[in-house]
């Protein structure tokens, strides 16, 4: 029997080895032909892809902004692909792949399972251009998401809310997953027996505003005059977002003390191992983020934010702490909590990674994906 032929869709060509790698060789290993679509492919991404058994292929895309022309041209590429690959079924993630992935399929009458990972900044609410885009982003899911087989979501919430903007009905079938999940054995879980005061934090985020870089600067500031022997790290880098960081801020603040700037890191993992607790004080639409799971994984107390995607991460009292989003004094509170409480950075960490086992191990969530296409597929 000839196999089936899925095309996974993406916005960055990275994201399909860093988050989606291990659902791409579940597939293989379930008699899947794998193509992926994805703008701009490095060498080494097209032959990771390849390696992993799947045929990569570009389309443009911009990533960013909206252009008519540019969307069109987008949506067009995409029908070509799906016909002259003879296509059987599309599963696209994040907004803009989702969006045309699906309009594309849906003219072509091949199924769709979409997987929506988090509204991001538009969904907000925080200023008059997420409202804004808020509501074309709505629009845009409307015409595009209804027909589809399955859309599959990584938190209630986002469901709850596509259903109360009546961007989706009760009688569309949806699903749920707890994020893209983490190889647990990629990610191996070491003990801490720090007992002491010299606690370091890190925060592995996009350094934009929406994320909390802010806050957790601020609260740095406040908490290394108490308590100079405590470590604030920070990894990533700004981006062209208007909300982000300045780049020499970082540097000064780095310069003098206050905080320990990696910069971006393709080694994350190697930071996870020698660092205490994790922080991701954001209040960003996230789905769940990839960062706390890592996190969570090797054994890593959180603190983060009550909000969608990430209060999923979190059990109360038993692996870390939720904070209000954009509340300072809370922030410094618990991140003081586990200064002054040592011994809770080991019996936390141990229950992140007994929490990460039970529902965040990505052969879980593949297995379940897997099970999603093969039933849309096969019936």
């Amino acid at each position: 029997m000839e196999k089936k032929r899925i095309l996974i869709v993406a916005s960055h060509s990275g994201s399909l080895i860093h988050f989606r790698g291990d659902f791409i060789e579940n597939l293989v290993k379930n008699d899947f032909e794998v193509y992926t679509a994805a703008p701009d492919y490095p060498i080494e991404i097209k032959e990771k892809l390849i390696t992993l058994g799947a045929t990569p292929i570009a389309f443009k895309l911009q990533r960013t902004g909206l252009n008519p022309f540019n969307d069109l041209k987008s949506i067009s590429e995409l029908k070509s692909i799906i016909k002259n690959n003879n296509i059987d079924l599309v599963f696209p993630y994040t907004v803009k792949p989702v969006i045309y992935s699906s309009i594309a399929a849906n003219s072509c009458n091949i199924p769709v399972i979409s997987l929506i990972t988090g509204l991001g900044f538009a969904f907000t609410g925080l200023t008059f251009k997420a409202r804004t885009l808020q509501r074309l982003n709505e629009f845009l899911y409307k015409i595009s998401i209804r027909k589809n087989k399955v859309i599959v979501f990584q938190n209630k919430d986002d469901y709850q809310l596509f259903l109360d903007r009546k961007i989706l009905s009760k009688d569309n079938k949806v699903d749920f997953v707890s994020g893209s999940g983490v190889n647990l054995n990629r990610y191996e879980y070491r003990v801490n027996n720090n007992l002491s005061d010299k606690i370091s934090f890190l925060l592995v985020a996009r350094l934009i505003k929406e994320k909390g870089i802010e806050l957790y600067i601020e609260a740095a500031k406040v908490l290394k005059q108490k308590y100079p022997n405590a470590e604030f790290h920070i990894i990533g880098e700004p981006d062209q977002s208007p909300s982000a960081i300045k780049l020499e801020n970082l540097l000064t603040l780095n310069k003098e003390g206050i905080i320990v700037y990696h910069g971006k890191q393709n080694n994350v993992p190697d930071h996870l191992y020698k660092r205490d607790v994790f922080v991701l004080p954001t209040y960003y639409r996230e789905g769940i983020p990839r960062s706390i799971l890592e996190a969570l994984s090797v054994g890593l107390p959180i603190i983060t934010t009550n909000t969608p995607g990430c209060k999923e991460t979190i059990k109360k009292d038993f692996n870390g702490v939720l904070i209000k989003p954009n509340n300072l004094d809370e922030l410094i509170n618990s991140m003081e909590f586990f200064i002054i409480n040592p011994h809770k950075v080991k019996e936390m960490g141990v229950n992140s990674r007994t929490y990460a086992e039970e529902r965040f191990d990505v052969e879980i969530i593949n297995n379940d994906l897997t099970s999603l296409i093969k039933n849309e597929i096969y019936g």
